[in-house]
């Protein structure tokens, strides 16, 4: 058996890495202007070509934010269902990435209108402000309702009312840059500069590291409070790492992209079931890994579907996020019966 269990942890990781070279260079490959593997070779050769400024300026930088994004978005909802303890949770579901959503907007239209631009951190910054807001709401809830599928209830119904009052007001926004927020809010990789890369590289590779080193409490903390209490956890601190954590990395992916549904929920589970273990030594990689390779394969759909027409990249990971939380919960259903 341990044997068997190496072969699929080096398979695993193996298909995942070889999956996303490729879906890196399908991206650069595809759009409204075909070019060729062998000119994207020269390109990062010489950094001259043709189409150079397409592949460093247009493209590279949206295929990086897929997939630091992508995998930040993933690893939240891996921390997310291990604070809930359950499958389904997950910051899009839980209506957190829709309080980030809001209180952005709200923060850009202000600044906008008033006339001053806004850098990435203070996005962030607002960004995680909405995060934190919409998991205190959450976690409010979730001393009254004991059912797990009430919580999910609720955080569906939060983001709602917060989606709602977002599109409320760019919708009668005055300024022309406002109105533009209406892409952004559906969830786009598009627009995103070098500068972009660095800030969010430098969000999200720190939360990526101590998540990793979280390893050991998270373990002791799946098998129980009081064991993981024995272990010598702090729950309360751990439960407040989690949060803080899972906030961050979802107000990172809101302040760039946008929301981006069912991502956190479907690849933490898909992860589980190429791996068959729930080690976080294993899955923190492995979300952030399959969290890339997910986006960078819906952003190439949702690019060169129906070129010229861009589809928002929230629409296209529904489709593919969507039948995986059902399955989750008939699957969970089933095991209680």
């Amino acid at each position: 058996m341990e044997k068997k269990g190496r072969i699929r942890l080096i398979g695993g990781f193996t298909a995942l890495l070889l999956a996303l070279l490729a879906l890196v260079l399908w991206n650069i490959n595809a759009g409204s202007v075909h070019i060729p593997v062998k000119e994207i070779l020269r390109i990062f050769l010489t950094r001259s070509g043709e189409n150079a400024v397409i592949v460093w300026d247009l493209r590279l930088p949206r295929i990086l934010a897929a997939l630091i994004l992508g995998g930040a978005l993933a690893l939240s909802g891996f921390l997310l269902q291990t604070f809930f303890a359950n499958p389904i949770a997950g910051p899009f579901i839980l209506g957190i990435s829709s309080g980030a959503k809001l209180v952005l907007s709200l923060t850009l239209i202000g600044f906008l209108s008033a006339g001053i631009a806004v850098g990435s951190f203070p996005l962030i910054l607002a960004a995680f402000a909405g995060a934190m807001l919409s998991m205190g709401l959450v976690l409010l809830i979730s001393l009254k309702a004991k059912r797990m599928s009430l919580l999910i209830i609720c955080g569906v119904m939060i983001g709602y009312i917060c989606s709602a009052v977002t599109d409320f007001v760019v919708t009668f926004a005055d300024d022309q840059n406002i109105i533009n927020l209406h892409h952004w809010s559906l969830g786009s990789f598009s627009g995103i500069t070098w500068e972009n890369v660095g800030v969010m590289t430098a969000v999200v590779l720190p939360a990526l590291v101590f998540t990793f080193l979280l390893g050991k409490p998270i373990s002791a903390y799946q098998l129980g409070e009081v064991y993981a209490r024995n272990m010598g956890v702090n729950i309360r601190l751990f439960r407040i790492v989690l949060i803080l954590l899972s906030s961050v990395l979802s107000a990172c992916v809101t302040a760039f992209a946008g929301p981006i549904s069912f991502v956190g929920v479907a690849v933490p589970h898909l992860a589980r079931s190429i791996f068959k273990t729930e080690k976080p030594i294993v899955l923190v990689p492995a979300c952030f890994l399959g969290g890339a390779v997910f986006c960078l394969l819906c952003d190439l759909i949702a690019r060169t579907a129906f070129s010229p027409t861009e589809l928002s990249i929230s629409s296209v990971t529904a489709v593919f996020g969507a039948p995986v939380v059902i399955f989750v919960m008939l699957r969970r259903q089933k095991k209680q019966i």
